[in-house]
């Protein structure tokens, strides 16, 4: 906000005075805060730092080491340069010591060859600061109006981030505390390089302050966050120093992204909880609420006359801790299975109702294509849910009415949870694709089909447990491979021989012949059992 020196020797007073560069010429691009007339040689102890020095130098001694001392203390409090006036002590040239210990400092000193009223410089070196300062307030509130319209407005972050770019001309990069690259802007730059190693070059970087430069790595840190949730950092590449106006634009973006997160999460969140409450009713009471066809269709997604869909979305992986953490997977999930949705072109009511799963029921007309739908719903839901763990979509059957749609939502999670054991890999999954595992798993809470998998397997399991055995892991190698003893003993990483040996006790155990195709076939069956009641 400040002009350099190179801006005040530019001046007409200056140049009235036949303005020349003696020492310190490399310092021209330093910024001058204030201006100050000083007649006396200790005047450092006085100084703030970024001041213009004006002297006649009458007060200065001609002793080349007081001279030395004089720059010297001025150097170390700061000041952006010396203008000495040749009239009064020095007429034509300054001493050299004096000259030698500028350029040592690249400190810029000046000389006036011509009688200058310092007054005059002193109110045009003012009005330069004024003006800059008036121009810097007027830039910053064109900012503030600029990112206020776009955070009124529910700008997204690429929009954001392109104002930053546009505005300062320099690549912008919104990253997570984790020092993911969530978006970013290269302002004409090569994307590639920009982001390249993001995360390791970003840890390097520690700001002390919300907003701070590292002239090191060249970057202007700001965080991003509100009601002392911070969640993100806001990063301008600057090879230099930023100006005030650069350190406002990105103060001004990191609030308009916070506010929208802040803003897209509570709006969801509001959505989310009223979908969750109409299917935890479908799903809690064989009845259908009375209400409950109005208030979805107050939701955007009518109910009556409609075909109907269970669908359940699943992670791959089960988080190992933590309910908070397993529940902030499913909040992301829901959000991005409710955008997919939206994508697909498809009303649904989305929520999270356990802690395992998202589930969606489907609205389609009478005339929509079915599989088209689902289709695409599927590759929109494995698109939008990149940011979390891989997912299994599962699908119901197709159901006419309201009272019928609790049937398709939970045979949806009955396929979801049956094609986690599935190897096919689908972009989504029904009843007939995961065959007889998927019966198994409707079947699951039937007290004979337990009661079958006991008498199977209830010796296999025994011994593990007292021996610390992997017998069963065994028999599901070779069971999972078709009876084929070499590819059973590949999969489980062992030779032949050791295989062959375990299987002979798994005989000896269970008291049958792996090589009877029925007792193999019920074995199977029963180990498809046992895996069912896992999560």
């Amino acid at each position: 906000m400040y002009p350099t020196m190179a801006d005040v020797l530019a001046l007409p007073v200056i140049r009235q005075g036949l303005a020349t560069v003696v020492a310190g010429a490399d310092g021209l691009e330093r910024r001058v805060r204030w201006v100050h007339i000083a007649e006396v040689a200790d005047i450092a102890g006085l100084l703030r730092g970024g001041e213009l020095v004006l002297t006649t130098g009458i007060a200065l001694s001609d002793d080349p080491d007081e001279l030395t001392r004089y720059v010297d203390e001025l150097a170390e409090a700061g000041v952006v340069g010396v203008v000495v006036e040749l009239i009064r002590h020095w007429s034509r040239e300054l001493p050299p010591a004096l000259v030698a210990a500028a350029d040592r400092h690249e400190l810029p000193l000046v000389t006036l060859s011509r009688e200058t009223r310092f007054v005059a410089v002193t109110e045009a070196v003012i009005g330069l600061i004024v003006d800059a300062q008036v121009a810097e307030l007027r830039a910053a509130e064109r900012v503030h109006e600029t990112f206020t319209a776009l955070t009124v407005a529910g700008a997204e972050p690429p929009e954001v981030l392109r104002e930053v770019a546009r505005s300062c001309g320099l690549p912008v990069v919104l990253e997570t505390l984790g020092h993911d690259v969530l978006a970013y802007d290269a302002a004409g730059a090569d994307p590639g390089e920009l982001v390249a190693d993001w995360a390791g070059r970003s840890r390097t970087v520690t700001p002390t302050t919300r907003t701070s430069y590292d002239p090191d790595a060249g970057w202007l840190v700001t965080v991003v966050g509100a009601r002392g949730n911070d969640w993100g950092r806001l990063v301008l590449v600057c090879p230099s120093e930023p100006p005030h106006r650069v350190v406002v634009i990105a103060e001004r973006a990191a609030s308009a992204l916070a506010v929208h997160r802040l803003v897209a999460r509570d709006r969801e969140s509001l959505e989310r909880h009223a979908h969750r409450t109409l299917l935890t009713e479908l799903l809690s009471s064989p009845t259908t609420p009375a209400d409950l066809n109005a208030r979805a269709g107050a939701l955007g997604v009518p109910l009556l006359r409609r075909r109907l869909i269970g669908v359940s979305v699943r992670p791959s992986t089960v988080a190992a801790s933590p309910a908070m953490a397993t529940q902030e997977v499913l909040r992301d999930l829901a959000e991005a299975t409710a955008l997919a949705a939206r994508r697909a072109r498809v009303a649904a009511l989305v929520g999270v109702v356990d802690d395992i799963s998202v589930r969606a029921l489907l609205s389609l007309t009478p005339q929509a294509d079915e599989s088209s739908v689902v289709c695409r719903l599927a590759r929109e839901i494995h698109q939008t849910a990149s940011s979390v763990p891989p997912v299994v979509v599962a699908v119901g059957t197709t159901v006419e009415s309201v009272t019928d749609a609790r049937r398709s939502l939970v045979e949806a999670a009955h396929v979801a949870k049956a094609a986690l054991r599935s190897a096919a890999e689908r972009p989504y999954h029904r009843l007939d694709d995961v065959r007889l595992r998927g019966l198994l798993h409707l079947l699951a809470d039937d007290d004979r089909v337990s009661a079958f998998a006991a008498r199977e397997l209830g010796p296999l399991l025994a011994r593990d447990a007292a021996h610390a055995s992997r017998l069963l892991a065994a028999l599901r190698h070779f069971c999972e491979h078709g009876g084929n003893k070499s590819a059973a003993a590949s999969a489980a990483h062992m030779s032949r021989t050791a295989y062959y040996q375990q299987l002979a006790r798994v005989e000896q155990v269970l008291g049958v012949s792996l090589d009877d195709p029925e007792s193999v076939l019920s074995l199977h069956v029963a180990l498809l059992v046992h895996e069912s009641g896992a999560p």
